[in-house]
């Protein structure tokens, strides 16, 4: 952690307490192990190239997404033994200095010896749950889309609250191309795991 001496500020009543950030090194220096003893126990934070990215608050609607997504996947998966299904929380290693929780995750019977209790190295399918902010979006969309690409993960799902929309996205000679997308009305279906599909209209109701 961070030596007191390089932050000489002093808080004063009514502040934050400055002090205690100088037991942490500041973001962009944070290593990968720091962020695992940092992360025992908590949950929402990322690890990205030496940055802490803190998760947005999951929404009640969020929550209900993820759990009808876990519900799904576990319904196919489970009766024939095809691996393991988790869900938020769980820290996935996508790249040396890069540590993500992905909403839902899935890792192949055949791929179990890359699971561990902290954490799994890398995943066979995930899938994100969009949280409204431009932020947010653009991290679903541009920054994990490119960074789950990197790290061969065979399937990435980006499950749309705000435009009620599931894109499926399945690797192909190393990048990802569309596998399908569904709004309202339609059915999302797996490449990587035949016979599984998902109604858009069933995942975004709101209860």
């Amino acid at each position: 952690m961070a030596n007191t001496a390089d932050y000489p500020i002093r808080s004063k009543p009514g502040e934050p307490v400055w002090e205690l950030a100088t037991h942490y090194p500041p973001q962009g220096r944070w290593t990968k192990d720091q962020y695992l003893i940092y992360t025992e126990g908590r949950r929402g934070i990322e690890f990205n190239t030496g940055t802490l990215e803190f998760l947005p608050m999951p929404t009640e609607y969020h929550q209900q997404i993820i759990r009808r997504l876990v519900v799904l996947l576990l319904a196919h998966v489970e009766p024939k033994a095809l691996g393991e299904v988790l869900f938020a929380g769980l820290r996935v290693e996508t790249q040396p200095d890069k540590v993500r929780e992905p909403d839902v995750v899935f890792m192949a019977r055949e791929h179990a010896g890359r699971r561990t209790d902290e954490l799994w190295h890398g995943a066979d399918l995930v899938m994100e749950v969009v949280s409204e902010s431009p932020a947010d979006v653009r991290r679903d969309y541009v920054e994990k889309r490119a960074e789950y690409e990197a790290a061969g993960i065979s399937e990435y799902w980006i499950v749309d609250p705000k435009d009620k929309r599931i894109t499926v996205l399945a690797l192909n000679d190393g990048k990802y191309v569309e596998h399908c997308v569904a709004g309202d009305g339609e059915v999302a279906t797996s490449a990587l795991l035949p016979g599984f599909q998902v109604e858009a209209a069933k995942v975004f109701h709101r209860e």
